[in-house]
């Protein structure tokens, strides 16, 4: 069965190394098998996007670095076939950027679009996290990584139980 995880970012502003949330998902034979979520600390104080997700820079400055984080995301990453992403070019962008930003490599797997899966699989039209949730009954706190994350998921096992394979 399929191993893959499921991750989401949320960013401080228009830079794509600005990530001040991260949640990912890591789901093994159709089962969760960890879930995790972290504030960080982005390289500027710009704040940009707090009305979209409500962090600001006073709820991440103590957070840590996004290189201080990512050696272990990247190592729980590393077991599986690939990542998913609502959006992925946007979450793969940030991951990417901060990765560069911190000289880290980048995880190997390659990256499955939800939202390309949601128009494929279930022709769902708009195709926003949100509508798509709302269309699989999927509960979702959006634009709060961790839910985000583990929505993102929930579209993949979804899909896999109604036979989709990735590839």
């Amino acid at each position: 069965m399929t191993t893959f995880a499921a991750i989401d970012f949320e960013t401080a502003n228009y830079r794509s190394n600005s990530a001040c949330a991260v949640g990912v998902v890591v789901v093994s034979h159709g089962r969760v098998v960890q879930r995790f979520y972290e504030l960080i600390r982005p390289p500027s104080n710009w704040f940009v996007f707090t009305h979209i997700h409500g962090l600001t820079w006073r709820d991440v400055r103590n957070a840590p670095a996004f290189g201080d984080i990512w050696p272990q995301i990247a190592k729980e990453m590393g077991q599986v076939e690939f990542l998913a992403a609502h959006n992925a070019s946007f979450d793969q962008g940030v991951m990417l950027a901060c990765c560069a930003e911190n000289a880290l490599p980048p995880p190997a797997p390659p990256f499955i679009c939800t939202v390309r899966l949601s128009r494929k699989q279930w022709n769902i039209h708009p195709t926003k996290l949100p509508d798509v949730c709302r269309q699989l009954q999927i509960p979702l706190h959006h634009h709060h990584a961790a839910s985000d994350a583990e929505a993102c998921a929930q579209i993949v096992l979804t899909a896999l139980n109604q036979g989709w394979r990735p590839g």
